[in-house]
């Protein structure tokens, strides 16, 4: 049995189609409820890179048969000492050592490059949730990595939804929230609150519990935040977002995003949600979480799903998350692999 690896490169046509067709039946294989990845989505994330972090990949071929890929993450402006690696293995080739041989590659990459840490992720079952192939989980603790923190991936059946309860539960948080107004937004931020939300974006590995991911906070400013919205907008993905603005100080103290990356209509993800310390305790999250997804409702009408993260421990952001119709489907481990 002969397991070679060698670097991807985006400008191989054959190499990124194989490395496509590995995502595409990996998604099928692991997460049946997930969307298709798409060939214009995957082709779309190759060639517009996010912003600050440099890319490395490779594929992996076993007797001949491209059956791995691999890319690496290396943030460029903070967190220096870390790289996140995503595995796939195509599930017919699975358990024959191309897992392994594109861990050892990514460890020779990362230590080559004097970085300190590598981070993955794996899905596990949840007790009475979707059953999951946790072979994953298993093989990082096989290759040294330690688990950091653990996920819960949440859906929120828009079908089901009683909108009347949502209507009553954001009458009574606007209750909470007098002396805020909203801001709603497509595509670019405007210029007048841009370095706000660049701030609260900032916050995000601070406020947000990490476990023992050895993350320290990003630094957003106003050009990051552009640049991410341009290779947003480059990838084809459409991101509704909502705000909250303190009318007495002009500062936009909270806000959200709601992301379709473009494959699909029917499916988005439920991406950060953060308020500012010193302004918790207003009902903020749960305002600009409602008032997004009626925002996004009316102009996504094939929406039916939307999936959000939480750490286990999140007890408050979850609480909101259920309290709209969020329900648990699976886990997400987050492995650290100190080298």
């Amino acid at each position: 049995m002969d397991i070679a690896v060698k670097p991807l490169d985006p400008a191989d046509e054959k190499a990124v189609e194989q490395a496509y067709q590995i995502a595409e039946a990996a998604t099928v294989a692991d997460l049946p409820d997930f969307p298709p990845v798409g060939r214009q989505r995957f082709l779309a994330e190759l060639r517009h890179p996010w912003p600050g972090t440099g890319h490395e990949q490779a594929l992996a071929t076993i007797d001949g048969f491209v059956a791995g890929h691999l890319k690496i993450e290396l943030p460029l402006l903070d967190n220096l000492e870390n790289a996140e690696v995503d595995i796939t293995v195509h599930p017919e080739h699975r358990r024959r050592g191309v897992g392994r041989a594109l861990y050892e590659h990514a460890l020779a990459v990362v230590r080559g490059l004097g970085r300190k840490r590598m981070m993955g992720m794996s899905v596990e079952t949840l007790p009475g949730g979707a059953a999951r192939d946790e072979a994953g989980g298993a093989f990082a603790i096989a290759m040294g990595a330690k688990s950091a923190l653990t996920d819960v991936r949440r859906r929120l059946d828009v079908t089901e939804v009683d909108d009347a309860v949502l209507d009553g539960q954001l009458a009574e948080a606007w209750k909470r929230a007098a002396g805020y107004s909203v801001i709603r937004w497509r595509a670019a931020t405007p210029d007048e609150i841009v370095d706000d939300i660049a701030y609260l974006d900032g916050r995000l590995l601070t406020d947000a519990p990490m476990g023992d991911l050895g993350w320290e906070a990003e630094k957003i400013d106003a050009d990051r935040v552009r640049a991410i919205e341009a290779v947003c907008a480059a990838r084809g993905r459409r991101r509704y977002n909502t705000a909250v603005r303190h009318d007495a100080s002009g500062k936009v103290v909270a806000f959200t995003t709601i992301d379709f990356p473009g494959a699909v209509d029917w499916h988005a993800f439920q991406q950060i949600t953060i308020v500012e310390p010193s302004h918790r305790g207003h009902r903020l999250g749960t305002v600009v979480k409602l008032e997004n997804f009626s925002y996004t409702r009316a102009h996504e009408p094939g929406l039916r799903a939307i999936d959000t993260w939480n750490a286990g421990v999140n007890d408050h952001m979850i609480s909101i998350n259920e309290a709209m119709g969020f329900r648990p489907v699976d886990g997400w481990q987050n492995w650290q692999h100190v080298l």
